[in-house]
């Protein structure tokens, strides 16, 4: 097995490389991402109406008892 194994990988190394998807196009698939990414939330966050305060002192009142 050993044998075999070492054979293998002496084969492999002298073949030619041939870059695979990633090595081609990984760099395109993390950029698209990223831009996607923050494109989707830079939509929420400007659009979404979010009220930029953290603290929820004096802002959460208790709801009145529907009868």
């Amino acid at each position: 097995l050993a044998r075999g194994i070492q054979h293998t990988s002496v084969r492999q190394a002298h073949r030619k490389y041939e870059p695979n998807f990633h090595d081609k196009y990984g760099n395109l698939v993390l950029l698209g991402g990223a831009a996607a990414f923050t494109a989707v939330w830079g939509y929420v966050f400007t659009q979404a109406g979010i009220e930029w305060g953290l603290s929820p002192v004096g802002r959460i009142a208790p709801k009145e008892w529907r009868e």
